[in-house]
């Protein structure tokens, strides 16, 4: 009964923070569908990362917020909807919501099956950037936990080093603890330069942080 008790309370405590977060009322106003789009905002303002006419892949896109703010970044004055400048292609596991311009692909991106549909979207065209908020179902148990984020982290890896154009940008969501260094040398080894950074739309008690690759060190090994 103790460790129901102490689950509910640590559950309405999340739920009090959630609804009290600025960054959730702030995506709740401006219409994003998580307060994910304004790690993805400061990142890409510090990077300029993303601009109109460009090809961008969002790899884990579920519910939407990195396309919507991706989207936006392509339309005149940033609308929401209508026409826009530049196409965005995401994949998540779990469906996703229609986003105007957007196409989705629902599928696991382990599986050969899903990234050959990725690769027919992108219709074999390099691609600028590919932003990655993929993070799998932790286990609580280390040696797994860190196993399946170096995954997901590998294949990202993989994706941009065959499609990103050479001077193209990847960015991935990783998390501080065993195996993150290892993830930094494979973005060392991969880009010609490398910025790790905790954005602060990123929760102070969370351990992600996102590491950015740009320019590929060797864009003829494809």
């Amino acid at each position: 009964m103790k460790i129901k008790t102490k689950s509910k309370k640590v559950n309405k405590q999340w739920l009090q923070d959630h609804a009290n977060d600025p960054y959730v009322k702030l995506a709740q106003r401006e219409g994003f569908r998580a307060r994910a789009a304004y790690k993805l905002s400061e990142i890409d303002e510090q990077f300029k990362l993303l601009r109109p006419g460009q090809l961008v892949v969002d790899l884990g896109s579920t519910p939407g917020a990195w396309s919507q703010y991706i989207r936006r970044k392509f339309a005149a004055g940033g609308a929401a909807v209508g026409e826009l400048n530049g196409r965005i292609v995401a994949l998540d596991l779990l469906e996703m919501a229609p986003i105007e311009g957007v196409t989705f692909i629902q599928g696991d991106f382990r599986d050969d099956d899903v990234l050959a549909k990725l690769n027919a979207a992108v219709n074999n065209e390099p691609v600028d950037v590919v932003v990655s908020d993929m993070a799998p179902n932790l286990t609580g148990v280390t040696v797994t936990d860190t196993a399946r984020v170096a995954h997901l982290v590998e294949l990202a890896v993989d994706f941009a080093l065959q499609h990103l154009k050479p001077e193209g940008a990847l960015v991935t969501k990783v998390f501080h603890g065993s195996g993150y260094g290892e993830l930094v040398e494979l973005f060392r080894a991969s880009f010609r330069t490398v910025k790790a950074v905790k954005p602060k739309a990123s929760r102070d008690k969370s351990s992600e942080t996102f590491l950015v690759g740009f320019g590929l060190k060797n864009p003829g090994a494809r």
